[in-house]
């Protein structure tokens, strides 16, 4: 029989919130069990887990207990393997710590929630969506600047990887936002490509293609369509 693995990681295939604990799990050369939750279904772990919100992802540390919020278990991977490859800057850095949190909280308080409406809405609430989301990469892209990554660095880190799964769904956004992110944000762009050249990146990122087709399915689901 194999070993129980200390880390357990409950997940949904296209989420791209626990898509950044498989990305961090796999830059710091973490070994997990993955468990597939039917959303439609919640296992009991999971509701025992995440008693509060009901939702993934968790991860759960064996000895330890489970953790939730992606944001959160990517901080608590850094502070838990300390010798691993750490994702926020330096511990000393006070400053670039706080503002790496401050914009990979903007992307969680901003992209999903502007994604989901404009394939939710129709007319003029879609093109407000539209207009919004272009504005929140145009921000996104000025504080990259000119650098490779949102590190600073030649790796990816905190931000990096707390957005990059969105870029899966660029495709849809673009689709039902009518715009480019290549014309409207070519360094975010650019960006985008690096990052799907990084392995322990590209392996956990879902195809924009299944992407799309999994909004379809919601679309049917909501009576968008």
């Amino acid at each position: 029989m194999a070993a129980e693995k200390d880390l357990i990681l409950l997940d949904f295939w296209v989420s791209p919130f626990g898509q950044r604990c498989r990305i961090a799990m796999s830059i710091k050369g973490l070994d997990y069990e993955y468990r597939e939750e039917d959303l439609g279904n919640k296992s009991d772990l999971l509701l025992k887990s995440n008693p509060i919100h009901k939702k993934i992802p968790v991860l759960i540390h064996r000895g330890h207990g489970p953790i939730c919020e992606s944001l959160n278990i990517l901080s608590y991977l850094d502070e838990a393997f300390p010798k691993s490859p750490q994702l926020l800057p330096a511990a000393g850095d006070a400053y670039k710590r706080a503002t790496a949190r401050f914009w990979a909280d903007y992307v969680d308080k901003k992209v999903y929630d502007c994604g989901s409406r404009l394939w939710k809405l129709k007319g003029e609430g879609k093109e407000k969506a539209a207009a919004e989301m272009v504005e929140i990469l145009r921000n996104l892209e000025a504080e990259l600047g000119d650098k490779e990554f949102f590190s600073g660095g030649g790796e990816v880190g905190f931000v990096d990887v707390a957005l990059v799964p969105f870029t899966s769904w660029f495709y849809s956004y673009e689709w039902y936002g009518g715009f480019s992110v290549e014309k409207v944000c070519p360094k975010l762009a650019a960006w985008a490509r690096r990052c799907g050249e990084v392995d322990a990146v590209a392996k956990h990122l879902t195809s924009p293609e299944k992407v799309y087709d999994f909004i379809g399915v919601l679309r049917k689901k909501f009576g968008v369509e």
